[in-house]
């Protein structure tokens, strides 16, 4: 916990002036309890950003392949990072990101996977409705706003949660419930981009 507090703090004194980032609704994340951020993909810097803007310590998955390089692999789990294996249904990693959640802990995910250099936001893998549907964390959407170019202003837009109840009630599939969470952060984007 030390080491990510310290890291946090080192990563927001150079990232905050550089980009002039612009933080909104960071009170949408609840403070105690199961969440699950959940954001679109731009740049390699989105989680290091989601990291330095939200209250709470974040937990993501980031590519195995980062783990496998020498002194990354270390770094990386002491910031509470942890593998997942691309293109295929990793069950550690589904179930390390569940027992985060069962920790009361926050969980943060990249839906579409990889980045959309366009800007534009992607469709979503399964993965962010199956955490939804297998917890009861609470889901608040994020839109990073770009580009990342220095001098410029970055937002950064935490939604209100998003309400699942009607979704864990029918019993839908994850695909449903991921589609309506990348819905969320369109809505967000536009909002805020304009």
């Amino acid at each position: 916990m030390k080491l990510y507090k310290f890291a946090r703090s080192v990563v927001a004194a150079a990232l905050y002036p550089l980009y002039r980032i612009d933080v909104k609704g960071k009170s949408n994340i609840p403070k105690n309890g199961p969440v699950i951020i959940c954001s679109n993909h731009i740049s390699n810097l989105d989680p290091p950003v989601v990291g330095i803007t939200s209250p709470r310590t974040i937990h993501f998955m980031a590519k195995e392949e980062l783990f496998q390089k020498r002194g990354i692999g270390a770094l990386l789990r002491n910031i509470h990072a942890f593998p997942i294996k691309r293109g295929m249904r990793d069950r550690n990693a589904l179930r390390n990101g569940l027992d985060i959640l069962k920790q009361g802990e926050v969980l943060g995910l990249f839906p579409e996977g990889s980045r959309q250099k366009t800007g534009e936001i992607g469709e979503g893998l399964t993965g962010a409705g199956f955490f939804a549907l297998r917890s009861q964390a609470v889901v608040v959407p994020c839109a990073i706003i770009g580009p990342y170019k220095l001098g410029k202003r970055l937002k950064v837009a935490y939604g209100t949660p998003i309400d699942l109840t009607e979704f864990r009630e029918n019993k839908v599939s994850a695909k449903e419930v991921t589609d309506h969470i990348m819905e969320s952060i369109r809505q967000l984007h536009k909002f805020h981009q304009e």
